[in-house]
């Protein structure tokens, strides 16, 4: 391996470092991205579930009180004195800044699989132009010259096809895992909202018939 880095030119060094920055981050958005630490199901508003089920849960468990979703959560039932709009804007600013942690990284997955071909193409043109040089030099004669210079252009390339494909395929992914649990944030939200502040309204109209 390190023979291949080697013959691959100066240019295998930031293809490396892509290489590395694309596993590290990968590895780290499929920790942070769990399922449970974003929507954990026992906080979800499904059917037979009440805002008050929500709560007792939010109080048992500790880590469902950490997820993205239980910090949205959290603000409005905080927010909740202060009246329905304001506990919907407080909702809504939890939600873009959960929404940030999420996506973060990500584009930089996405450059980094664009990055990684182009590189791989300059080596490729260096390799071919190194290759010419030794024709215009003179060593027309002595095809094995040329044979460094056809090398570095075939690893470069290869490498940075290797970097690219699977950065692509993790981009694209989590990029998608991302806007489904965006989306599914959105309509929690909603709900929550909704049920918390239904049994007040409920309270109001029962206080303005009495």
């Amino acid at each position: 391996m390190w023979e291949l880095v080697k013959a691959g030119g100066w240019l295998m060094l930031p293809l490396v470092l892509c290489s590395i920055f694309t596993v590290a981050i990968s590895i780290e958005r499929f920790i942070r991205l769990k399922r449970s630490l974003v929507l954990p199901k026992s906080l979800m508003l499904e059917k037979g579930r009440s805002v008050d089920d929500v709560l007792d849960e939010m109080e048992r468990n500790s880590s469902a009180r950490s997820s993205s979703l239980g910090y949205i959560f959290k603000d409005g039932i905080d927010s909740y004195s202060q009246g329905e709009e304001y506990a919907r804007a407080q909702m809504e600013a939890t939600a873009s800044r959960e929404i940030g942690y999420l996506e973060k990284n990500i584009n930089f997955l996405g450059t980094l699989s664009a990055v990684a071909p182009l590189l791989g193409l300059l080596g490729t043109v260096i390799g071919i132009i190194e290759s010419f040089l030794m024709i215009d030099l003179g060593s027309a004669s002595n095809p094995t010259m040329m044979i460094p210079g056809i090398s570095k252009a075939l690893i470069t390339t290869a490498a940075g096809m290797l970097i690219a494909i699977p950065a692509l395929f993790a981009y694209r992914y989590f990029q998608r895992l991302v806007q489904e649990y965006v989306a599914e944030l959105e309509q929690q939200s909603t709900l929550f909202h909704a049920a918390l502040f239904f049994q007040k309204h409920l309270d109001q109209n029962k206080k303005k018939v009495g």
